[in-house]
């Protein structure tokens, strides 16, 4: 072999070698970069602390929008109103009722009472000879006493509903929740002395072992839903009606708002459902002597 073929074959080897090792560097250097492929979308709007559903903890509470004085608030905001979407018949109602338990059809209206929009509901169902649950949060029923010996008096049921709706109120000490419901049952029976109080529903439908065992110790029996056209979102009364004359069967407990935000929608599509259901349906008052 001669001396020039020689030095030929060694740069070839050299130059193999090179290759190799730039090779190796590049394929080590692209499993250091992080995988640019952007996430599957899920379809759920996230933030820092989860999933956000409709109800949203109440103003004042860890979490939620900021407190507005009574001075200031003709009630519960919007944010953390009742009808979050929740399945009726899901495991976390611990043993709330989401139905009358009978053939009748129950109308339940949260978060009043309201000088706008109970007066509007309440002649609707006299026009209908219709009996409701009103679901009143105590200090709407402190500072409109008037509306709740009216509601009374037209032969509805009286239903708790925490004293400034709040969701959060079932993590909290069992102490704690029950100063909130009996504060707020002083607050109806200072309008209504003798009006019987045996039910008590959740804000936003968030129960816990807490919320429902101190209920219960306290004589009420938790109360959840079955219907839900999520009138609080205000989608319009044609949406409000279509969905609970489409869901209504027997032994339905509707929800339905006369306060918290405007609630003329509900009015109107209150206007449209009555004929329908009376027609199809017995509608009752949740009994004030629930087993």
């Amino acid at each position: 072999m001669t001396r020039g073929s020689s030095t030929a074959r060694a740069a070839g080897i050299v130059t193999l070698v090179v290759a190799g090792l730039l090779g190796s560097a590049y394929v080590l250097g692209r499993s250091l970069v992080p995988d640019q492929t952007p996430p599957h979308s899920t379809g759920v709007t996230t933030s820092a602390d989860g999933p956000h559903y409709a109800d949203q903890p109440s103003v004042g509470e860890p979490g939620g929008t900021p407190s507005v004085s009574a001075s200031n608030s003709a009630g519960p905001v919007e944010t953390g109103q009742d009808g979050s979407g929740r399945d009726a018949g899901g495991d976390n109602l611990f043993g709330a009722h989401a139905t009358t338990g009978s053939p009748r059809l129950a109308l339940t209206f949260d978060d009043g009472p309201d000088p706008r929009y109970t007066p509007q509901v309440l002649a609707l169902l006299s026009e209908y000879d219709v009996q409701a649950t009103f679901c009143v949060v105590g200090e709407n029923a402190q500072n409109h006493p008037d509306l709740v010996r009216s509601i009374v008096e037209a032969g509805h049921t009286l239903c708790n509903h925490s004293w400034h709706h709040d969701v959060g109120l079932g993590a909290r000490s069992a102490d704690a929740i029950r100063s909130d419901l009996l504060r707020t049952n002083a607050a109806i029976r200072a309008a209504v002395p003798n009006a019987p109080i045996v039910w008590y529903r959740q804000p936003g439908g968030a129960w816990t072992y807490p919320v429902v065992s101190v209920a219960r110790q306290l004589g009420m029996t938790p109360l959840h839903w079955s219907v839900d056209p999520s009138d609080w979102e205000l989608p319009g009364a044609n949406k409000i009606s279509a969905t609970v004359l489409s869901q209504a069967e027997p032994g339905s407990v509707v929800l339905l708002h006369d306060a918290g935000g405007d609630r003329q929608g509900t009015v109107e599509a209150l206007r449209r459902i009555l004929p329908d259901l009376t027609a199809r349906f017995e509608l009752e008052a949740l009994p004030t002597d629930p087993t």
